[in-house]
């Protein structure tokens, strides 16, 4: 079911949502947490068929506040116009869509505050336009978990050296989120005889791949080696992790994606084998970070000191791709 609310206010839409439970049985019993969404009008739909998806995994209310860009505001047009989704239009959640106009998005913390559910904690979750400060933005100060993905910038190199000099405990960004398998399958690797010393690593990626460096900063602080970050220029599909090697005494080990949803393991001594390695789809990350309500030591530590103890990565170009740059490949996939 969607209620329409136009040229309406946060008091109205608390009321309306009461109406809505006792008029259609739709109750907000069970709701673990608020996921606060800030989106720009117009790219709200799919952060609210992640969180959709996600809900069904963590019960929780919804609050999507999307305003307009800076180059698109007029002045004198300050309104709320809200949407109200619930039962099979929200997943397991309810969904609350926040339009604000001009002047009206200005107060995005009163907008936000008398919708939460009470005691319950407070997530927030930037798709795509991150504030420079998150946990001194309006929303941030009201999250005890602030979400963040450096992929969706512009410059994603750029956001995650940002992050890294702005982090707060809380902090988290999908970059590091997008890590989980192939942390847990190089830990499954090195947990494994031989058990020798590690004794140089090599990552590679696409420039576009904020996801990249994160995983280089991981090994270097777990591993305590020097790693060889290599990046080369996205295109034809290759974006992403490409690959790690691990050298130790036995030789080398090779972990490659080099197809979407497959890695290949080679091994001294060992068959070649085939695992599968997806691309994580936004659901799946945002359901992984609201497992957890406190904040990510490990990603702290890494973006604060493994982060910026790395070494200027060496470059490749793809061949013919001489002029490409980050913003201009279209990559989706980190």
């Amino acid at each position: 079911m969607i209620v329409d609310l136009p040229d309406t206010t946060s008091s109205a839409i608390s009321k309306a949502l009461v109406k809505i439970r006792e008029e259609g049985g739709a109750v907000a019993l069970g709701r673990v947490l608020t996921l606060v969404i800030s989106t720009q009008l117009g790219e709200e739909e799919e952060a609210i068929e992640a969180a959709n998806d996600a809900s069904r995994e963590h019960p929780m209310r919804v609050i999507v506040l999307s305003t307009e860009a800076p180059d698109q505001r007029k002045t004198g047009s300050a309104r709320l116009d809200a949407q109200i989704r619930v039962g099979g239009d929200a997943g397991a959640s309810e969904v609350i869509v926040l339009r604000a106009y001009d002047d009206t998005a200005s107060e995005q913390e009163g907008l936000v505050t008398g919708l939460l559910l009470p005691d319950a904690p407070v997530v927030a979750w930037w798709p795509r336009h991150a504030p420079d400060v998150t946990a001194q933005s309006a929303i941030g100060r009201i999250a005890q978990r602030r979400i963040t993905d450096a992929a969706a910038a512009p410059n994603p190199q750029l956001a995650l050296q940002h992050l890294s000099e702005t982090y707060t405990p809380g902090d988290t960004d999908f970059a590091w989120t997008r890590l989980t398998l192939w942390r847990a399958q190089l830990a499954a690797v090195l947990d494994q005889p031989p058990y020798e010393p590690i004794t140089a690593v090599t990552v590679h990626g696409s420039s576009d791949s904020p996801s990249t460096a994160l995983l280089a900063a991981w090994l270097q602080l777990q591993l305590q080696v020097q790693v060889d970050l290599v990046v080369t220029t996205p295109g034809n599909g290759a974006s992403g992790i490409h690959g790690v090697t691990l050298v130790r005494g036995s030789g080398e080990i090779h972990l490659e994606r080099e197809l979407p949803n497959v890695a290949t393991l080679t091994q001294p001594n060992q068959p070649t084998h085939d695992i599968s390695l997806p691309r994580r789809s936004l659901r799946d990350c945002l359901a992984e970070e609201l497992r957890r309500l406190d904040p990510d030591d490990l990603f702290g530590v890494v973006i604060q000191r493994g982060l910026p103890d790395l070494g200027a990565p060496s470059r490749s170009k793809r061949p013919g791709a001489a002029g490409d740059s980050p913003e201009q490949s279209g990559a989706t996939d980190r």
